[in-house]
């Protein structure tokens, strides 16, 4: 649902009149920038849920990672000798595992963004694509907090970044970004499915096995690297080692592919969503 802000006076009182969106793509950016401040309070309400009564804190932001780090490094690396070009186990699986791990995150808080505020949902109105959006947005604390961990380690091997490192911020762009554009479709499908959220956790795991996380993208042969570029993570990921170690070449052709998809894919998001967002309130 979308609303004009215009007051209705009806004997003295001011209502708010409530009308469907119009179009698919009626995102009303300028109502999103009036409700930042409750976008700011979800963001914020989630970090504080996140590590309330917990022993240990924000160290799960460190621990997660480096415990798969580790388990990679010697599984992955060591075992099964998965070649890493000049790049130390590491530095090579910890570089990929910060970005997966924040999107699998971000994926799973968008996909229940919508039912798990249903409570609010059902009673007041706020443009919903604001569940969305803020619920990308807590995770980029652990992923701080990651990097403060990685550079340490990468001082350790005498890596050091080079100019490249400028465009680490638009890789993390694209990860949040992807995160967001297909969880629309999950979030607007959870609310009419329930089974959804059950689906979401699976197909985690298996899009990190298609992900260049425990192996190098190199590995695929040169004349199919176009199409796993398809995989919008494979870009970003290829992208993060590259700007933090630099050793390799710029994944240019895997991150112009997964560009295009992603933008497809997020059009495609914002639309179904705002279709369904008239009829979430009644469902969810």
């Amino acid at each position: 649902m979308s609303s004009s802000l215009d007051p209705v006076p009806i004997a003295g009182v001011a209502l708010i009149d409530i009308i469907p969106p119009r179009g698919w793509l009626s995102l009303e950016l300028g109502e999103l920038w009036r409700f930042r401040d409750l976008a700011y309070f979800f963001v914020w309400r989630t970090i504080k849920i996140r590590y309330k009564q917990t022993a240990i804190g924000a160290a799960w932001a460190i621990i997660q990672p480096v415990a798969e780090m580790l388990v990679f490094t010697v599984f992955f690396g060591y075992l099964a000798r998965i070649p890493s070009g000049d790049t130390p186990y590491p530095i090579f699986y910890l570089s990929a595992l910060l970005p997966w791990t924040y999107f699998a995150g971000a994926l799973q808080n968008v996909t229940n963004s919508v039912v798990e505020q249903q409570h609010i949902v059902t009673k007041v109105y706020f443009p919903r694509l604001l569940l969305p959006l803020s619920a990308a947005l807590p995770g980029l604390l652990d992923f701080a907090i990651g990097l403060f961990v990685l550079f340490p380690i990468m001082i350790l091997y005498r890596i050091v970044p080079g100019k490249a490192i400028l465009l680490l911020p638009a890789f993390l762009l694209l990860a949040m970004v992807t995160a967001l554009s297909v969880g629309l479709w999950l979030a607007a499908l959870n609310s009419l499915y329930r089974d959804v959220r059950y689906i979401v956790p699976f197909l985690v795991q298996i899009w990190m096995f298609v992900s260049p996380v425990a192996y190098p993208a190199s590995l695929v042969p040169e004349h199919w690297r176009w199409l796993y570029g398809l995989n919008p993570m494979a870009g970003v990921i290829e992208g993060f080692r590259w700007t933090l170690t630099g050793h390799g070449q710029p994944p240019t052709l895997l991150l112009a592919v997964s560009m295009v998809v992603v933008a497809v894919v997020l059009v495609g998001g914002l639309a179904f969503f705002r279709r369904m967002e008239d009829t979430i309130a009644d469902v969810v």
